[in-house]
């Protein structure tokens, strides 16, 4: 179905996919996780907009999958096959961020298939955009599988040596409160990122135990006392599938995520607040590789050639 036109003039879509017991809402524009809802429950547990107006302006992540490069780049620049690329500096007039206005959230997804319980969208990247070599051509596939699961899976291929670092941006409130208070937490991760002024890595690995990252058992967190906007090391390579996160809210819904992916964002919605409502409405949770690789040796390279294709896996399991 129509859900809007975008100021291109592109007709952007809705497919909806799911079974009796999830249904998921996807939009064509910047492949948008719009809308998750879980039988039994008269709610939908992702924060969202009802305007393609809101997706081009404060709502640009609300959802979307972030890339080529998801999060920052400290110093704005990568280096690729001895050549230095200079990328958009959109953060503070310094800072890489999001990819930047040509990023794949500010695009219109074509389908590449579809059928009641899964949409495959894809999207072609070529040489220069965003500032980064190669044509790249870049594909994701929701699906809804039970017991009530969104699966995604994404692939990026390229011609030239690149950069990809892939992230979904969805804001989760499991309970429809104005807050996510109430929530509690668990992180499957040992270690964390701490970050200068910028939300940038310092490059210290730092451990979690005695600090408020230490989420390691569930427990509740708190609005505006445990801030977020750090990544959670969950290991140094991509990986098997495995269970990383739980959120669990006051009503008692819960989703369990897992990922590939050796990253975990984790992001407290203190900032992009959505038209009449207030901060820390929802909490995200964005699998992908560590921030700002390429300017600390040792954290999981996001470098791609053309001999080896980019591919993360994530799921989020849904329950009451």
């Amino acid at each position: 179905m129509l859900f809007g036109t975008a100021s291109t003039g592109e007709a952007v879509e809705k497919i909806t996919i799911g079974d009796r017991d999830l249904t998921v809402g996807i939009l064509t524009w910047g492949a948008i996780i719009h809308d998750v809802r879980l039988s039994g429950v008269d709610r939908n547990l992702t924060l969202s907009a009802d305007a393609m107006a809101d997706y081009e302006g404060e709502l640009l992540h609300h959802g979307s999958l972030i890339g080529p490069i998801a999060n920052r780049i400290s110093n704005a620049r990568i280096k690729l096959d001895g050549m230095m690329y200079e990328l958009e500096r959109n953060q503070d007039g310094r800072v890489h961020l999001h990819s930047g206005s040509q990023a794949t959230h500010r695009r219109n997804w074509m389908v590449a298939d579809h059928s009641d319980n899964h949409v495959m969208l894809s999207c072609e990247l070529p040489d220069g955009s965003c500032g980064l070599p190669g044509n790249r051509v870049v594909t994701v596939t929701y699906r809804v599988e039970a017991p009530a699961t969104l699966v995604m899976e994404i692939t990026g291929t390229t011609d030239a040596t690149t950069a990809m670092n892939f992230a979904s941006h969805p804001f989760w409130n499991l309970d429809g409160s104005e807050t996510w208070a109430g929530h509690q937490v668990q992180i499957a991760a040992d270690h964390y990122l701490p970050v200068d002024d910028f939300c940038c890595p310092t490059g210290e690995v730092a451990d979690v135990t005695g600090t408020r990252f230490d989420l390691r058992q569930l427990r509740t967190v708190v609005p505006s006392e445990d801030q977020f906007d750090h990544n959670f090391c969950l290991s140094e390579r991509n990986v098997p599938l495995r269970d990383v996160v739980t959120l669990k809210g006051a009503s008692g819904v819960t989703m369990v995520m897992a990922t590939t992916a050796p990253g975990l964002q984790v992001y407290d919605n203190e900032n992009a607040i959505r038209l009449g409502r207030q901060a820390y409405e929802g909490l995200v949770f964005e699998a992908q590789h560590w921030p700002d690789a390429p300017n600390h040796v040792g954290f999981p390279t996001i470098i791609v050639t053309a001999d080896e294709s980019y591919t993360q896996t994530t799921t989020w399991r849904l329950s009451t």
